[in-house]
């Protein structure tokens, strides 16, 4: 299988399986992609995702341009439409998905990273938008995430250039949270991903949202959902046996409900 599910307790693991390919993405492996992400969203025991890639030179290296070199517009449309499918459901997901960026990160790889709500990078990550060298531009959100997740100026130099940037530059730019070694990395995204698991369900979801709509320039509209999401946390038993332990000088145990 190309996109291989792992269960790691609550953590659900997902590797992009395509080495050979430097994990490139393909039709089928955005409908695989897919499919995994339902078994995920169906299992109530697994709180939060971890994707990499398989091998150490790519996180995942773009779409496959063997799929689109021939492509009409409408086909390229199609295409496109996929993957802009796969990163908004990643995006909005239930549970907070974590990328391990284990190599390189191009195009569409840089784009699903993106997608996700916390980037981790290795050492010798490297992320790019280079479709401007193709004599096209990103299509998977790349132009719109990039520039929310940094600066509209860092965004259009990446993408008009074409340009790599190492994880040293990405970490500066805010574009990873943390750098760690190769051999660390799985490990550290693995650790902080059961952390995140180990919180209240129900409030890591209404906040992953509530996060989310930060940038849309709502103000008034998303603070009001804001406070409509706080007041309902107070009906789940999470928060009573948060606030319970926190009074008592105890770990809370959370049951998601």
């Amino acid at each position: 299988m190309p996109v291989e599910l792992e269960r790691r307790d609550a953590v659900a693991l997902v590797r992009l399986a395509r080495p050979e390919v430097l994990n490139a993405l393909s039709v089928e492996m955005l409908d695989e992609f897919q499919g995994v992400l339902d078994a995920i969203e169906h299992d109530g025991a697994l709180r939060a995702v971890v994707v990499t890639g398989a091998g150490d030179r790519a996180f995942c290296a773009g779409a496959d341009i063997g799929h689109m070199r021939e492509a009409g517009a409408l086909e390229a449309r199609a295409f496109a439409q996929r993957g802009h499918d796969l990163t908004a459901r990643i995006e909005s997901f239930p549970r907070p998905v974590i990328a391990a960026v284990n190599g390189y990160a191009l195009g569409g790889g840089c784009e699903l990273a993106l997608a996700c709500d916390l980037r981790l990078a290795g050492e010798r990550a490297r992320f790019g938008l280079p479709e401007v060298n193709l004599g096209i531009l990103p299509g998977w959100g790349g132009t719109q995430r990039l520039a929310r997740v940094t600066t509209p100026g860092f965004a259009k130099e990446m993408i008009l250039t074409g340009r790599m940037a190492d994880a040293p530059e990405a970490h500066a730019r805010g574009l990873v949270n943390h750098v760690h070694p190769p051999e660390r990395l799985l490990d550290e995204a693995l650790a902080l991903a059961e952390v995140i698991a180990q919180k209240p369900a129900w409030a890591v979801t209404a906040a992953k949202e509530m996060v989310g709509l930060a940038l849309d320039g709502d103000l008034r509209g998303h603070l009001a959902r804001e406070l409509d999401a706080f007041a309902l946390a107070f009906t789940t038993e999470d928060q009573r046996e948060g606030m319970a332990a926190f009074v008592e000088k105890r770990t809370p145990r959370f049951t998601g409900r």
